[in-house]
């Protein structure tokens, strides 16, 4: 029989897995560790995306000449983080600040001129018609 003392286990658990509450300077497994991952706020919480803290430019780019059938997700991700004027369709465009691309969507905000605000909005990316960066 095997004499054991407090503390010869340090957390219980299975043998070659981290004790329950995750190894020293960990929170909960699931969790990031204490002080939370680089670039990101509090410890716990998701970074959550920033808008601009400006307007964007006040000249408004021309229609593309080419035709688009489908925007690749590809593509617009070449965007993120910069000023981009979105069409919907030649005669709908807006200002748009990207800061998400999936595989059939993008995520970011919207300028809302008549409110000088930026709005966070989703859209599909078979409804945009054509796009511009502006770099």
């Amino acid at each position: 029989m095997v004499n054991m003392q407090p503390g010869d286990f340090p957390g219980f658990g299975t043998p070659g897995f981290p004790p329950i509450g995750g190894f020293p300077g960990q929170g909960p497994p699931g969790f990031p560790p204490r002080g939370g991952f680089p670039g990101q706020g509090p410890p716990g919480y998701p970074r959550q995306p920033q808008a601009p803290s400006s307007a964007p430019p006040r000249n408004i780019p021309a229609y593309p000449s080419y035709q688009t059938f489908a925007v690749d997700p590809g593509a617009i991700s070449g965007c993120l983080y910069r000023f981009t004027f979105v069409w919907l369709s030649r005669r709908q465009g807006f200002w748009f600040f990207p800061v998400f691309v999936g595989r059939r969507s993008v995520a970011g905000f919207r300028w809302q001129s008549r409110q000088r605000r930026w709005e966070y909005i989703g859209l599909n990316l078979d409804r945009i018609d054509a796009f511009s960066c502006y770099f």
